[in-house]
């Protein structure tokens, strides 16, 4: 069971790399105009964009989202990107920790994030079939594992449904998640994998505690179109057919982020899923985002050893247009007008949300 997880790991950072797997749904965060500020009265230097997460203070409002470890060789990954998240002062999660939990000789490919981050905030990693059937103790020991600060929970329930080998079951969780947020001592996320999460999701889940939520909207990397190459390599049609009929489910990230914030408006929100561009990361704080997450242009440019200077620009990018936008923080950029298009539009009207 362990070398099909960890074959799976390797499969999934290959396809993504080598293959088209974003899409067809867009973010709609192309439907986001912010006012352009002319006189922003503003310095470069007067921008800031720190904050407190998870009991740490980040210089970045941006996570380095869960993505690999669990096969061998998957620590370089994990180590590099690490070493990134310390030096820049953001937050980073791991893959999903099913792997280790199989094989334990596999813990290093996780453990090593700690070990060159010793003060980001790192979030660990399982998804929601596991979560149901794992006892406490099993949780415990994936949270340990990397010292985490807190549980990402992946409902990738969509991915499950289209993975060749995946699980087709999951009832429990809300029960589940009622006994192991009395018993875990760090906080649970609660994470999509790039369908989104609705505002009646976030009200009963934040109703009944839940205070940090990503939203791993759709427009981004597509699990469905992912799990559909798998297949096709097994020659597996009946799932490659159903991961084809999937690949236009969701809930655009644009749309989520707006849902979630009205779901549970006191929550910490995360917004994922499509995020390509600095001006995508500055539109979603300007929607209600507190963070934004980042997976698949970090692979690339590790893969492509641009990772510093990637980063590098990045930051310097969102600082600009923070500037652009007349806004010293984000508290100054969710006053700063903004214009939405349809489809957005149409989307929040119909569905009855407001923006912040």
């Amino acid at each position: 069971m362990s070398s099909g997880s960890s074959n799976r790991k390797l499969e999934h950072i290959d396809i993504s790399l080598r293959e088209d797997v974003e899409g067809p749904l867009k973010t709609l965060l192309e439907c986001v105009h912010i006012v352009h500020n002319a006189v922003p009265e503003l310095d470069l230097s007067d921008v800031d964009l720190s904050l407190e997460f998870l009991g740490k203070r980040l210089n970045l409002p941006l996570i380095i989202s869960g993505m690999t470890g669990g096969a061998r060789g998957t620590e370089n990954i994990n180590a590099e990107l690490a070493k990134i998240a310390e030096d820049v002062g953001i937050g980073l999660g791991v893959g999903s920790q099913r792997a280790a939990i199989e094989d334990e000789s596999l813990r290093y490919t996780y453990a090593v994030v700690r070990e060159y981050a010793p003060k980001s905030p790192i979030l660990a990693n399982i998804g929601i079939s596991e979560f149901i059937r794992y006892d406490l103790s099993l949780i415990t020991k994936i949270v340990d594992m990397v010292s985490a600060d807190a549980l990402a929970v992946h409902l990738n329930v969509a991915q499950e449904l289209t993975q060749p080998e995946g699980s087709h079951t999951f009832k429990g969780f809300i029960k589940r998640l009622e006994v192991v947020m009395k018993e875990l001592p760090v906080p649970l996320i609660i994470k999509e994998v790039g369908f989104g999460i609705s505002k009646e999701v976030a009200e009963v889940l934040n109703g009944m505690g839940i205070k940090y939520f990503d939203v791993a909207g759709s427009g981004g990397t597509n699990w469905a179109k992912i799990e559909m190459f798998r297949a096709r390599l097994r020659n597996d049609r009946v799932k490659e057919r159903v991961a084809s009929e999937l690949l236009s489910w969701g809930i655009p990230t644009a749309a989520s982020i707006v849902e979630v914030w009205n779901g549970a408006p006191k929550s910490t929100i995360i917004a994922s899923g499509g995020i390509r561009t600095a001006l995508d990361i500055v539109k979603s704080l300007r929607l209600g985002a507190d963070l934004v997450g980042l997976a698949l242009p970090l692979l690339k440019a590790y893969h492509y050893g641009t990772l510093q200077e990637y980063l590098a620009g990045l930051i310097k990018s969102i600082k600009a247009l923070m500037v652009l936008s007349g806004a010293r923080n984000v508290y100054e950029l969710r006053k700063k007008p903004i214009i939405i298009y349809d489809p957005l539009k149409s989307w929040i009207t119909q569905r009855d949300l407001k923006i912040p």
